[in-house]
């Protein structure tokens, strides 16, 4: 049984972040909503309850890393989401950006590599009760061709490439964000499929992100 409390020093703890990601930059105030209605510490460890929020990225397991507040404010608010858009998330992890979509009311299909990560978020998500969201164990260089195509992309991960198949599935006009490069920091990409064979891209700030892997881990 998932426990989720949520108490008066949580919410006052996330109005300091939504203040503090603000004046970071962060301008859409959708996206600033999300992050103060959703409790961050419902992705986190007990260890980390203290510091959840905090605008720093943490361990939850498997290698993989919940990003910090202020890199998923900036990736969601590329990505430019309206109510209904048909979401591609690569690299699940502990969920969190994917609840964030849900909450701007996005469907939202996540692919998860790590079979334990995917376990363990499927139940929180379901004990979330958020029905917009959809969690796959997979490859996520695969994508998910069987319910393409999608109006945007998102990719939580660094890519060494830009994953072809993903570029498959997205939408004429879609969105894909992704953080690009093999090296320390990698460039916070935002590619616009203008036609099939027409792909126009913009660079924005670099982030640090763990690895994009292919395959499946058990």
């Amino acid at each position: 049984m998932i426990k989720l409390d949520d108490n008066y020093r949580h919410k006052g703890l996330r109005k300091q972040l939504v203040s503090l990601l603000r004046d970071k930059g962060i301008k859409d105030e959708r996206v600033l909503d999300a992050i103060n209605t959703l409790p961050r510490h419902y992705f986190l460890d007990e260890a980390f309850m203290q510091t959840a929020y905090t605008d720093v990225a943490f361990q939850i397991g498997q290698g993989q890393t919940i990003s910090q507040p202020y890199t998923v404010a900036y990736q969601t608010e590329l990505l430019q989401i309206q109510k209904r858009d048909k979401v591609l998330e690569i690299g699940t992890g502990s969920g969190y950006q994917a609840c964030i979509l849900s909450i701007m009311g996005a469907r939202v299909y996540t692919i998860e590599r790590q079979k334990k990560l995917h376990d363990k978020t499927t139940q929180l998500i379901e004990a979330l009760n958020l029905s917009n969201i959809r969690q796959f164990y997979g490859d996520g260089f695969e994508g998910k061709a069987t319910f393409a195509p999608f109006d945007k992309i998102l990719i939580t991960a660094a890519a060494p490439e830009i994953p072809p198949k993903l570029l498959q599935q997205l939408k004429i006009g879609g969105i894909m964000v992704i953080p690009y490069g093999e090296g320390v920091d990698q460039i916070m990409l935002r590619l616009t499929k203008v036609s099939e064979r027409e792909i126009e891209t913009e660079e924005f700030e670099n982030f640090k992100f763990v690895p994009m892997l292919k395959g499946l881990a058990r």
